[in-house]
């Protein structure tokens, strides 16, 4: 996985900007149910597919009329929704301060095998943000099919850190 370049101190959002990369408008449930809930100190979400403006960029299955960069693509946009849906809940994505556990699911072919590489598009995107020191655990599988016909779904636990209570005395 690639290390995040520049400072370790440095925070999610920063990396992000570094990175040049802007997150997209949070995703909305597509049914009763919230997008993000807390327990203790740490921030679970719901599983993010990879949508852009509100509608599925890619649709399909692995192994079938999607390849392994097509999923590493899909991966990776359903995990910047993951980190926006993440900044909305929190108000802040500096607030993370680790992704402890990574699920992702995606619709397969019964031949297909490639999973880990398209995982690691999602990987590889939380290790630029938290570093490569952070780490996280991941767990990999391929479904049949899943919901609206989307190829992946990213599924996230974070640590999080203090809130910050900033003085508003000099």
């Amino acid at each position: 996985m690639p290390a995040p370049s520049g400072n370790k101190s440095s925070t999610p959002s920063s990396r992000l900007r570094d990175l040049g990369i802007v997150l997209p408008s949070p995703p909305t449930p597509l049914g009763t149910y919230m997008e993000a809930s807390e327990a203790g100190n740490l921030l679970f979400l719901s599983g993010t597919l990879p949508v852009v403006n509100r509608k599925l960029a890619i649709s399909g299955r692995l192994g079938e009329n999607l390849s392994v960069k097509d999923g590493q693509k899909a991966v990776r946009i359903a995990s910047l929704n993951a980190l926006a849906a993440a900044k909305e809940h929190l108000g802040d994505l500096d607030r993370l301060k680790k992704l402890v556990k990574l699920t992702v699911l995606m619709a397969t072919t019964e031949q297909f095998t490639e999973h880990a590489p398209v995982a690691d598009g999602a990987s590889d995107l939380f290790v630029q943000v938290f570093g490569g020191e952070a780490g996280h655990v991941r767990l990999v599988y391929g479904v049949q099919s899943l919901a609206v016909g989307a190829p992946v779904i990213v599924d996230t636990i974070f640590e999080l850190g203090p809130v910050s209570h900033s003085s508003s005395i000099p």
